[in-house]
């Protein structure tokens, strides 16, 4: 997606050599009958069930995405529902045992904007029915330990189920998503951020231990004590070396309330250096708050709405909208929210008198503009499930299941002010062409919260503690949307790449393994993700629709 430098060419070209001399040629697929006929052996070993029925395998061929090229092309053989990790063993087993190793890949809440958890021509697991008893209703896998300050959830349980049940004992995980509706397993094969990862990390530097299916069919229990290569293979890996089917993620005491914060900004320099200050170690405004995030607001947008984060009342009055939109006009048409929340009450440690003076510090230390800040007190609940209420709202309005053409960034802090004036005031201006709905990130986190040992990919240590995060989370709801904002994504790549800004994908999504070894990992990372692919899933049976690895790998 994104054109390189010349040193960056170099390492293409001999990744696609080294592609050529040690990769074997691939394998046609295995056909859907003898894929069926292979997984209808295990109804009589397993209690899992099977499903080949037309309206089971197109839904595990779509996701929140719903962009992929063909649906039919994406479609699996069969739909695996398992009643335990057994289950899922016995599934890898089968097909690693086959002549032709068929695909495997997790579907949690099928969240994926790219077919990344589609399994062409071969079986998807429907992780929900871990949490199902044999009869139907759900079955709670979570168990706290109030002693271990621990819970231990399974893969297929939702954020907000962990959230409520650790609540239940007073406690609460420590770093979140924006969006709780999603799967353990499945933000921990990608990172999981929000705007509490820059004290905390992101949530897969929250974890004490995971079981897993490796792609071989052995379940295994690993920690950074225990089995130390495949947890931190597993974390971040993309769903490429095993199935998560359990977590224990670290617990803390809860607040109750959350003091939420929105300032307005004419400028991107003002918000960075602000957002900065905030999520610094030290200085006055050092701890002030426990979640920093930020957004960009034009008028393609709605200089106002957003679905992502409505809380139950709105921040802004009628009289605030006008107000905004003339701040607006006076900016060129581009503004800039500092969102931050701030927790207290409940087994917290920090209290309303506390929350009240820190606020009073805050605004008077940061450059928003004077008469734009908007405060609301709401439960800690209501803070960190903020993104339901929109989402009910646009699936009432038939709005939610339409194409997520999203694009999410890494950048380095030295470019970050450079990518707000050429993307911000921009590529995003001249691609307007009408309402460009969802909203538009942009906020830092501490490289000190990554652990460079997990598969999660991150900017390259460049001597500067701050990296950046942008998501251009668009909602493609009217007729040639789709189209123009994927033209947008790529006129994004064509300017940081002429620009010389170095930039990862997070959530990424490429075609070739080619450009995921040069453009993605680049060379170490690259060597250290190939070499626990052959180690965990030698078949290359788990998670093919990412794209980075086909059947047969290299010996």
């Amino acid at each position: 997606m994104i054109a390189m430098a010349a040193a960056e060419l170099g390492f293409v070209l001999i990744c696609a050599v080294l592609m050529a001399t040690i990769l074997r040629p691939t394998l046609a697929s295995p056909t859907t009958t003898s894929v069926v006929d292979q997984i209808r052996e295990l109804e009589g070993v397993t209690a899992g069930r099977i499903r080949t029925d037309a309206a089971a395998t197109a839904l595990a061929s779509t996701d929140f995405g719903t962009n992929a090229s063909s649906v039919d092309a994406a479609r699996p053989a069969a739909v695996f529902y398992p009643s335990s990790a057994a289950d899922i063993a016995a599934l890898l087993r089968a097909s690693s045992a086959s002549a032709s190793p068929f695909p495997v890949s997790a579907r949690g809440c099928g969240h994926s904007t790219g077919g990344q958890a589609t399994a062409p021509g071969g079986v998807v697991v429907d992780m929900a029915s871990l949490g199902r008893s044999a009869d139907g209703p759900s079955v709670a896998r979570l168990a706290v330990s109030v002693h271990g300050r621990y819970i231990d959830a399974g893969g297929e349980q939702l954020w907000v189920d962990v959230l409520h049940a650790a609540l239940a004992h007073g406690l609460t995980p420590r770093s979140w998503t924006d969006y709780l509706h999603l799967t353990v397993g499945g933000t921990l094969s990608n990172a999981g951020i929000s705007g509490q990862a820059f004290r905390h990390g992101p949530q897969i530097s929250n974890v004490l231990e995971l079981d897993v299916v490796t792609g071989t069919g052995e379940m295994v229990t690993c920690s950074k004590e225990k089995q130390a290569d495949l947890f931190d293979a597993v974390l971040g890996g993309l769903g490429q070396f095993g199935l998560i089917t359990r977590a224990r993620i670290p617990l803390v005491p809860a607040p109750a309330r959350a003091r939420w914060v929105r300032l307005l900004y004419a400028d991107a320099a003002a918000l960075t250096s602000d957002q900065e200050r905030l999520i610094a170690e030290r200085g006055a405004l050092a701890g002030v708050m426990d979640y920093v995030e930020g957004s960009v607001l034009t008028d393609s947008q709605g200089l106002i709405g957003s679905w992502r984060s409505q809380p139950p009342s709105s921040f802004f009055s009628e009289g605030d909208a006008a107000r905004v939109a003339a701040l607006a006009k006076e900016a060129g048409g581009v503004l800039y929210c500092l969102e931050g929340a701030v927790y207290y009450g409940g087994a917290a440690d920090t209290t309303a008198a506390d929350v009240d003076k820190g606020l009073e510090v805050m605004l008077r230390e940061l450059r928003y503009a004077r008469g734009f800040a908007f405060v609301q007190d709401v439960s800690y609940v209501e803070f960190l499930d903020r993104v339901r209420a929109g989402e009910l709202k646009l699936r009432a309005a038939g709005l939610w299941d339409v194409p997520h053409p999203w694009l999410n960034l890494f950048l380095p802090r030295s470019s970050i002010l450079d990518f707000a004036a050429g993307v911000f005031h921009g590529v995003m201006l001249r691609r307007g062409g009408g309402t460009m709905m969802g909203p538009v990130l942009v906020y830092p986190m501490n490289r000190r919260g990554w652990d460079g040992a997990m598969s999660a990919v991150f900017p390259e240590d460049d001597g500067d503690e701050v990296f950046y995060t942008v998501g251009i989370l668009r909602s493609a709801v009217a007729a040639g949307d789709l189209a123009r904002m994927e033209a947008q994504n790529a006129e994004v790549a064509r300017f940081c790449a002429d620009a010389g800004i170095p930039c990862t994908q997070y959530l990424p999504s490429y075609a070739t393994q080619a450009e995921w070894a040069a453009r993605h990992f680049g060379p170490g990372r690259w060597d250290r993700f190939a070499r626990r692919k052959r180690k965990y899933d030698p078949n290359a049976i788990l998670s093919r629709g990412q794209r980075i690895f086909s059947y047969p790998l290299a010996a």
